[in-house]
């Protein structure tokens, strides 16, 4: 441990779970016979043959992803329909008996490959439920699953993340019975030896699902973080499936494990493709909307792109998301704190001094001595600001402490009022409001669980930030 920082308070990240917060922004690729009939949900009667893209290309989806700034993409490499984008060797419900490249392709394997030629990372989603496997309900079916998740884990590279779906259970094909099976999804899976298999065979990668263990669900598919965002979390009971409750967006202050939020969204209504909806995608705006009320609430943001019926990302989600990446460029051009002079009211040592928080090095800190709760960071800038944006970061590494926290201006009375105020930080706190001009801000940590540790503050100034029009505090 660094012997100038405080000690860890309460849970704290893994190295996993770190290198999963540093991506922050990241795409989902839903694809699969779906998109050939239309459903969001495949029966699971659905003959491979009705699978042909015509014009597939995996580089596309990850060129498209990186002009959006994405860190990685997440398949669908079997949805609830069973399936398998992939010519499993368990299954014949597969890539393998389409006309697809002959019967010969592997959606799986191109887009590996293509994530790890253009530097994404690359993620897998496996759905738990199959509603056309014969044995779904039985103990062959979660071998089955198992045996899948294994060929996904060896064949194709490393996997950032491991994706389950928390849909478990109902009607379907089942080889023919078609029928409702019903499980108990608290204890069908195994959910421990399952993990299990993710720790052995991709121990780098993080494993969501509703309650963890890595990642939690953020509680709904809007795009939409909490306002106060712990990652800590009791995962006690919690299971993929488990019943949605409240607390998975906000978690628990005290929670016994670092088990972050994950946003995910579609950059349309449905997950899959649809034509009736290519006048439907989400424009830049509602996208930016979308980043600062999930990665900016301390979450990250999972951005569904479904291809179409060609196999190519279409136009619009692709204008729409180059759109989106262009304004928060423009909105993020210009760090104003980077001019000012800054001071605290404590400091713990001159290692962890408060101008480390404007030196863009995440090694850097500024740290309060153990035992202070509340603190002051003050920013005088040379000549008077415009801004309209905060964002903080907290040393996550040492673990989740603010309760509260407000942002302060001199006015041209010379008086302090408050431009900003907030309850979480985390890893990103983003923060919009009216536009203020001053030549003095003040940060006001006024409620730590432990001495605080922020990593940095900075403050953006952009017509085009977004927001309701508020007059003070988050839009």
């Amino acid at each position: 441990m660094d012997p100038f920082l405080p000690a860890p308070f309460g849970a704290v990240p893994s190295p996993r779970q770190m290198a999963w917060h540093q991506l922050e922004t990241y795409g989902f690729i839903h694809f699969t016979t779906n998109t050939f009939t239309d459903l969001e949900w495949g029966y699971g009667n659905e003959s491979p043959a009705v699978f042909n893209p015509t014009t597939l290309d995996a580089r596309q989806w990850v060129d498209t992803a990186k002009q959006g700034g994405f860190k990685g993409l997440i398949l669908t490499c079997k949805h609830h329909d069973g399936f398998c984008l992939w010519p499993s060797r368990y299954t014949e419900h597969s890539v393998k008996n389409s006309p697809w490249r002959s019967g010969r392709g592997d959606v799986v394997r191109e887009l590996a490959d293509a994530c790890r030629e253009g530097g994404l990372q690359f993620g897998v989603y496996l759905s738990p439920w199959d509603r056309n496997h014969a044995r779904y309900g039985d103990m062959a079916y979660v071998n089955y699953y198992r045996d899948q998740l294994r060929e996904l884990l060896t064949h194709y590279g490393p996997v950032f993340e491991v994706w389950h779906d928390g849909a478990n259970g109902g009607n379907g094909w089942y080889g023919g019975a078609d029928e409702t099976r019903k499980i108990n999804p608290a204890t069908y899976y195994g959910w421990e030896t399952t993990r299990s298999i993710v720790r052995q065979l991709q121990p780098e990668a993080v494993i969501f699902s509703d309650a963890g263990p890595d990642v939690r669900w953020v509680g709904n598919e809007s795009g939409v973080g909490a306002e106060t965002t712990w990652c800590t979390f009791n995962p006690a009971g919690r299971y993929a499936g488990s019943p949605a409750v409240d607390d998975l967006g906000s978690g628990h202050e005290n929670g016994s494990h670092w088990i972050p939020p994950e946003t995910d969204v579609s950059i349309r209504p449905g997950w899959f493709y649809h034509a009736h909806e290519d006048g439907k995608v989400k424009t830049p705006e509602q996208l930016v909307e979308i980043y600062f009320q999930s990665v900016g609430r301390g979450t990250s943001l999972l951005l569904n792109l479904p291809p179409d019926r060609r196999g190519l990302i279409h136009e619009n989600d692709v204008a729409s998301l180059c759109g989106y990446r262009t304004m928060l460029d423009r909105i993020f051009a210009t760090d104003l704190a980077k001019t000012a002079r800054i001071s605290a009211t404590h400091t713990r040592n001159p290692e962890t001094a408060p101008g480390n928080l404007v030196q863009d090095d995440p090694e850097l800190c500024w740290a309060a001595p153990d035992g202070i709760l509340n603190a002051n960071i003050t920013l005088d800038f040379p000549t008077p600001i415009t801004f309209n944006i905060v964002q903080l970061k907290e040393t996550i590494a040492l673990g989740q402490r603010v309760r509260a926290w407000r942002l302060e201006i001199v006015n041209d009375q010379g008086i302090w009022e408050v431009a900003a105020a907030g309850t979480t930080i985390g890893y990103k706190r983003l923060v919009r409001f009216v536009p203020h001009t001053t030549r003095k801000v003040r940060l006001v940590l006024a409620d730590c669980k432990a001495c605080p540790v922020l990593t940095s503050i900075q403050l953006f100034y952009s017509p085009e930030a977004g927001g309701n029009g508020a007059t003070k505090g988050e839009y």
